[in-house]
């Protein structure tokens, strides 16, 4: 069994103890959070939603608010002596999927 969850703008595949790092969500360490379900695959058969499937949903637990590796950015205009260095680090919530309910 499977699900396509949405979150962040971004869709993810999960199984049941899967760990995935979504977009940070505006949650506590170790809460509860559900996530909305695009499409499922049960021993029934494939169900997609429009655009989410009614009655299923997604329950993962937060274990960690982070942020990722640092990136630096180079801007650089030539011939005008003109540079720029920017870092930047992503912040995630890692999350492990508990319970798929369909």
């Amino acid at each position: 069994m499977f699900a396509v969850i949405t979150t962040g703008g971004k869709q993810y595949k999960v199984n049941e103890q899967d760990i995935i790092y979504v977009e940070k969500l505006d949650v506590e360490e170790d809460a509860e959070v559900k996530f909305d379900v695009v499409a499922i695959s049960t021993d029934a058969g494939f169900k997609a939603g429009t655009p989410t499937v009614d009655g299923a949903s997604v329950t993962g637990k937060v274990l960690k608010n982070g942020k990722g590796k640092k990136i630096y950015v180079l801007k650089y205009k030539s011939k005008k002596n003109e540079k720029k260095r920017i870092g930047h680090r992503q912040p995630f919530t890692k999350v492990q999927i508990t319970k798929i309910e369909a």
